[in-house]
């Protein structure tokens, strides 16, 4: 009897919930019934209010059960789940899904589907074509690909990925530096996480390609010390690219060298800034930089040095595989592709949504969140993570691209999407912003150090009613304006958003009228 393949992911998401047990269950069910499996430990799809998500290969396709639970396993045998059938927990074929269906998965289109750590599985679902094809390429030209595809960092910055890149290759230096920010400390976020933990080798191959690109031939990924299932996948991985040779001394045989290494993050969400994240490689407390220099031209122990994080390197692949033009059909204006939006908050499904940029924040939290979890009206929305803007309803229908967002004082950033029903009090959640950036701020700038303490200090003399209302708004304000334009980096910089969006959009949580104050942001 031929051997059912069944698919168990060995996400951190997963196994938090129980996926082990889950796997374990099934082995031993399907042992005790003489029914041989093959039991594949995949990545998350992404759709995290399911999992654990179980799925089993049938000749129509990969059909989905969850979530999956230890004490579920033996009734999804007695019901012949093996061979796809019908279940209380059975959602049909994975890929028929509306929550899958309705995605476009370019960085994302191995998740989940494949054994992350298997390299011919990889390359069986177009794994390594970029990598072939820029093996045969001048550096200019490769850069030339990713900056004609409009790629930008997938982070706050959104800086062109190709303009970067073309600066480290023209940059003198005896030593250049691929450096993979993998810090994600944004609330909210997870997209990093499940793609180094479902498909480490779209990463790996990337940072190969931006290596080839700008003449680096060494790289590191500072991933952030609370993913231990992602570090330990990744320096796997990289044991096994290096025994195929897609790492190491002599990629393929071309005669050109790249090699990688992991780092643990020092835990301090400053270090997600890329010249905090340098100072914390090179073994130094994580305080930020001035610039210039730019890490392009000055970077890690002084060399040129590119710093992009997870989803921009691991994007680069299918541009070099499927063409500049490829990925540019995607999206719209100057947000070009497609961006992993985390859903997150209050809402009944939460996960991960890849989409061409232009989808609009009401359908992300309503044809694939489902509304709210609580079942009460969202009121306020949260991208960009904990220094992002807050935004009301009437600013959900604005499409979700860099510069639409920028317009009204807002940011796409690394994806995050926190939602909040009727009952939140934004007040408290600005002083979070406020007391967030005083905790992480690692001390280097006046505007930083001491206006986020400042802006706590106000914020609770708001909270208990101070006969000063007006003073301590004011003063909140020219707070605010000092932070957003004499701070150092972004965290200073942008620390007011959540503050002055809150403050401007949920007047009454101030104790303030509609349009009583309208604040510089």
């Amino acid at each position: 009897m031929k051997a059912i393949t069944v698919f168990v992911p060995r996400d951190t998401a997963a196994l938090a919930v129980g996926a082990d047990a889950v796997a374990d269950a099934i082995a031993a069910h399907a042992a005790a019934r003489d029914c041989p499996v093959t039991i594949v430990r995949n990545g998350s799809r992404g759709l995290l209010w399911l999992e654990t998500l179980v799925e089993v290969a049938t000749e129509a396709g990969r059909v989905a059960y969850g979530p999956v639970y230890e004490e579920d396993v033996a009734g999804l045998f007695e019901a012949g789940f093996l061979q796809g059938a019908s279940h209380p927990l059975c959602h049909g074929l994975t890929d028929a899904i509306p929550y899958l269906k309705n995605q476009e998965r370019l960085t994302f289109s191995r998740t989940g589907i494949t054994d992350p750590l298997c390299l011919n599985d990889y390359a069986h679902h177009g794994g390594w074509n970029g990598l072939e094809r820029a093996l045969s390429l001048r550096p200019e030209h490769i850069v030339d690909e990713v900056a004609e595809s409009g790629l930008r960092g997938r982070g706050g910055a959104a800086f062109p990925a190709g303009v970067k890149w073309r600066t480290v290759l023209q940059a003198a230096g005896g030593q250049k530096y691929i450096v993979c920010n993998a810090d994600e400390g944004d609330s909210g976020t997870f997209a990093d996480r499940l793609l180094m933990e479902g498909d480490p080798y779209a990463l790996i191959e990337g940072m190969v390609i931006a290596g080839l690109a700008v003449g680096a031939d060494h790289g590191y990924i500072y991933v952030r010390s609370e993913y231990p299932q992602s570090i330990a996948t990744l320096n796997e991985a990289i044991k096994r690219a290096v025994a195929a040779d897609w790492l190491g001394e002599n990629i393929q045989g071309s005669g050109r060298r790249f090699t990688l290494e992991v780092r643990k993050g020092a835990g301090a969400y400053i270090c997600g800034e890329e010249t905090s994240l340098l100072e914390s490689l090179e073994g130094k407390r994580g305080m930020v930089r001035a610039k210039p220099p730019l890490p392009a031209i000055a970077g890690l122990f002084g060399q040129p040095t590119v710093v992009n994080n997870v989803l921009t390197l691991a994007t680069v692949p299918i541009i070099l595989a499927r063409g500049a033009s490829f990925y540019r059909e995607f999206g719209m204006g100057r947000s070009r592709g497609t961006q992993p939006f985390q859903l997150a908050g209050n809402l009944k499904r939460g996960g991960l949504v890849e989409k061409a940029f232009g989808v609009t924040l009401r359908q992300l939290l309503f044809e694939f969140g489902g509304g709210s979890a609580s079942d009460r009206p969202l009121r306020a929305v949260q991208v960009g993570g904990p220094l992002g803007a807050w935004l009301p309803e009437s600013q959900w229908d604005i499409p979700l691209d860099y510069e639409s967002y920028a317009a009204v004082s807002a940011m796409v950033g690394h994806g995050g999407v926190v939602a909040f029903d009727d009952s939140v009090n934004m007040l408290r959640m600005a002083r979070y912003a406020m007391e967030f950036c005083a905790i992480e701020s690692c001390g280097k700038c006046t505007p930083c150090r001491i206006g986020s303490v400042r802006g706590v200090e106000t914020l609770d003399k708001l909270a208990i009613g101070s006969t000063q209302h007006a003073e301590h708004i004011e003063l909140l304000q020219d707070l605010c304006e000092t932070m957003l334009g004499g701070s150092l980096c972004a965290l200073g910089g942008m620390a007011p958003y959540p503050v002055l969006s809150a403050l401007k959009h949920f007047p009454e949580d101030f104790g303030l009228t509609a349009g009583a104050v309208e604040p510089a942001a």
